[in-house]
């Protein structure tokens, strides 16, 4: 791992400290009139998601950790894995569920999604912003019943449940924000 220095801190470096591995969110150089230079940083865990402030001595070195960015097909669930597929190599990778969190919601088969590594640990996926899902099961809609915003519960094809307008019937496909988990158009 490579040593950097507080005063070459940038947003989304990610540092290998004591504690763990965290992404630099935000930092502020701060020189007060009297004493020594700090830099103040808001770091987040990048296994748990955990958001901390710390504060380090200015110029103080720090670790950086190597995080390698992968794009991997997502080929199929396997019980409580998820199978991906290296797009270079054609390695497989069985991940559990546990490790990617949320984004199993938004995981449909052949997709693209990035895997950021540290090692041969998963720490981070990157998905696209907005993902195309079918609708499984949602009520049906009733001729007439077209009120203005109007939502219902929608699941879809991942088990996700979006509000979706009345219209939608089981079996359309809709376009979901990843970051957000919303309905926001058919598809």
């Amino acid at each position: 791992m490579a040593t950097i220095t507080t005063n070459d801190l940038k947003n989304g470096m990610t540092l290998s400290l004591d504690d763990g591995l965290f992404n630099v969110v935000e930092f502020q150089h701060v020189k007060p009139g009297k004493g020594g230079a700090f830099v103040r940083t808001t770091l987040k865990n990048a296994r748990t998601g955990a958001v901390l402030d710390r504060t380090f001595r200015a110029g103080e070195k720090v670790e950086r950790a190597n995080i390698d960015r992968r794009e991997m097909q997502y080929l199929y669930s396997d019980g409580e894995s998820f199978v991906f597929m290296d797009s270079e190599t054609y390695e497989q990778l069985h991940v559990g569920s546990d490790v990617l969190g949320d984004a199993v919601n938004y995981l449909v088969e052949n997709n693209s999604v990035i895997l950021g590594m540290f090692g041969a640990e998963i720490v981070g996926t990157d998905l696209p912003a907005a993902v195309e899902l079918d609708i499984a099961q949602t009520e049906p809609g009733v001729q007439g019943d077209r009120v203005s915003g109007a939502t219902k519960p929608a699941t879809c094809q991942t088990g996700l449940v979006v509000q979706v307008p009345l219209f939608l019937n089981p079996g359309e496909r809709i376009k979901v924000d990843t970051r957000s988990g919303e309905y926001i158009s058919r598809a």
